[in-house]
């Protein structure tokens, strides 16, 4: 892990009171219609220093999940600073619902960190969401930070046979509407799904994507932060 300098701890990140997190999955979905409102995507973060990445591992018949959040350098892609929680989840494992399962014990992550970052990579959906409203949009919105959903597979949509080549990208599609872009991240391996989560335009977000992957498919930051949610899982957990 690299020393940063004091200039790079400008602000703790904090995270907004939108709602209730002890709710029913119907009471979840009209959270999420009413939030995906709030959304914005457009913009692009400008001198981006830092690069922060969230992602979650629960135990495979268990209800304990270990929740991590990585931030780097950019563009060195070195390790400033991370921190891991774990807790029991309550929420039910429902499609389309991931984020108030998972949200509440990344938030308890994000307190921990010092350094507020200027981007945000989410192993999830953000706008490619059935409501408009993945785990990208959810984090984004109440972190008020540039935010890219960036999910190894599918939730909704369509699109076209995306070319081999890294760099390559087709729109991902629901009807009329483009929700996301499909990005081959390295040459003939499978592509990430890229959309909007918040403050942030398409185009944008898929940029960063590329911008952070090196040797390997996922972006950096989000394999470091798959890592640190796996690493010293107990008693057969994932």
């Amino acid at each position: 892990m690299v020393q940063a300098s004091p200039a790079l701890y400008n602000m703790y990140v904090d995270a907004r009171d939108l709602h209730n997190w002890d709710v029913t999955t119907a009471e979840a979905r009209d959270i999420q219609t009413r939030l995906a409102s709030l959304v914005v995507a457009q913009g692009a973060p400008e001198q981006v220093r830092l690069v922060a990445a969230a992602d979650i591992s629960v135990e495979r018949f268990g209800r304990r999940a270990r929740g991590a959040v990585v931030v780097l350098s950019y563009p060195e892609m070195e390790l400033v600073e991370q921190a891991a929680v774990e807790q029991e989840v309550s929420f039910p494992y429902v499609p389309g619902l991931l984020s108030f399962r998972e949200a509440p014990i990344l938030l308890r992550a994000f307190a921990q960190i010092r350094a507020r970052p200027d981007l945000l990579l989410v192993d999830g959906q953000g706008l490619a969401h059935p409501r408009r409203f993945g785990i990208a949009c959810h984090l984004g919105l109440l972190l008020d930070l540039p935010t890219v959903g960036a999910a190894k597979s599918r939730l909704c949509g369509e699109h076209a046979e995306l070319p081999p080549d890294a760099g390559s990208v087709v729109p991902l599609g629901d009807g009329d509407e483009r929700i996301g872009l499909v990005v081959r991240t390295r040459s003939n391996v499978k592509p990430v799904y890229v959309s909007v989560g918040h403050r942030i335009g398409l185009e944008a977000a898929a940029e960063w994507v590329l911008r952070c992957c090196r040797d390997y498919r996922i972006p950096v930051p989000l394999r470091l932060a798959h890592l640190a949610a796996a690493m010293n899982r107990r008693h057969g957990e994932t």
